[in-house]
């Protein structure tokens, strides 16, 4: 069934840019707030991400993080243009922005003076480090979080490459992103319950070294430190994808029942009763040794013979993709995840869809915006 939008009747007025910022007012858009999203005269730099292919500073990634939203263009360094932002702050629930604090205090738009305009205003200030730290003037963007945060450190660990490696995806923006999300939504339940509104500031740097210490702590989780930082499972050496006879697989025996049957499928039972992998602790003290015995011993099958196997016997498992093929996986395209759209200036194209859903349904949003698409609308012609 449809219903109402989860967050309908909220507007989120949004001057972020890239990816932190926009991935959190994202997930808001797809849960139906009303998102404007305020852009310069050039529009956000992130449009530019992947080459447009009809209409100017419709790149590709904007065409999924900013989808469901309204786009106004104003110039922050003139009147009309402040102008403007104080209209729409004076009906907005939330005020979220990147911008950097001394700066947006020149422009007139720090917490006390947006508080002026809307009382119960949540101010959610999306910033690169926390304001009560040294770093907190510095510029952060993913590749410097990574870096920051001990994460490119990860990888060499695990393949004995001593050059440092970025992980391969915007990870840092888009956790911090949804810290982003939740914090707004949270203090929305605390102003619906008090009528008060709120400043509330995400770090990066922090958001993500929570994310990444949850386990990564590890050793250093105990005062005297008994072993060192960084979980074992997860920069392991060998504990990568498994070659097959025509490819390569991921399998995962996490419990023991799960560790005895795929000695058993692999076709040596006698592992389990060596002493180095007979227990939890001594599989955990011997784990290399482990993982390269599966690996001498997963060619002797291809992918989807392994994989059929495994799935008989609830061993989890999937065959390794190239990300080139992820649109043809037959769950997503079951569950609808990659939805073919039309675009009023871009034609038919290809989005992802919000990954959770809810009972009472959602409607769907809009496409991305054109940049200054809804100037008119939300701010008249005059």
């Amino acid at each position: 069934m449809t219903g109402p939008r989860m967050l309908e009747g909220m507007r989120v007025v949004d001057l972020t840019s890239v990816v932190f910022g926009p991935y959190a007012t994202l997930t808001l858009a797809d849960l139906g707030a009303e998102v404007i999203k305020v852009e310069g005269p050039t529009g956000d730099q992130f449009r530019y991400a992947g080459m447009p292919v009809k209409t100017r500073g419709m790149g590709a990634c904007h065409m999924n993080l900013n989808k469901g939203k309204q786009s106004v263009v104003l110039d922050l360094k003139t009147e009309d243009g402040k102008a403007g932002l104080t209209r729409l702050l004076a009906t907005a629930d939330v005020f979220i922005h990147n911008v950097r604090g001394k700066a947006v205090e020149r422009l007139g738009f720090g917490y006390e003076a947006v508080k002026a305009i809307k009382p119960d205003i949540v101010y959610v200030h999306c910033v690169g480090f926390g304001s009560g730290g040294p770093y907190r003037d510095l510029q952060a963007y993913d590749d410097v979080i990574q870096a920051a945060t001990g994460t490119v450190g990860l990888l060499p660990r695990a393949n004995g490459n001593p050059r440092p490696r970025y992980i391969p995806s915007l990870i840092a923006d888009k956790v911090a992103g949804l810290h982003a999300a939740y914090a707004t939504l949270a203090a929305i339940v605390h102003r619906l319950r008090t009528g008060d509104g709120q400043f509330v500031e995400v770090p990066m740097f922090e958001a993500f070294s929570h994310f990444m210490m949850l386990e990564h702590l590890y050793g250093k989780t105990f005062v005297p430190q008994p072993y060192p930082a960084g979980y074992p499972r997860q920069i392991d050496a060998e504990r990568q994808p498994f070659p097959t006879a025509d490819g390569w697989i991921s399998i995962v025996p996490y419990t023991d029942q799960s560790i005895g049957l795929l000695a058993e499928l692999l076709g040596a039972p006698e592992l389990i009763e060596e002493p180095r992998f007979a227990d939890p602790l001594s599989r955990m003290q011997n784990m290399t040794a482990f993982y390269a015995e599966i690996a001498r011993r997963t060619p002797a099958k291809t992918t989807e013979e392994w994989c059929r196997i495994f799935a008989e016997n609830q061993i989890p498992a999937m065959p390794i993709r190239d990300i080139e093929d992820l649109v043809d996986d037959p769950h997503l395209q079951a569950v609808d995840f990659f939805q073919h759209r039309q675009h009023p200036t871009e034609g038919e194209y290809l989005r992802t869809r919000a990954p959770v859903s809810f009972s009472v349904g959602l409607d769907e949003p809009g496409p991305a915006p054109t940049i200054g698409e809804h100037n008119d609308a939300l701010l008249g012609k005059g």
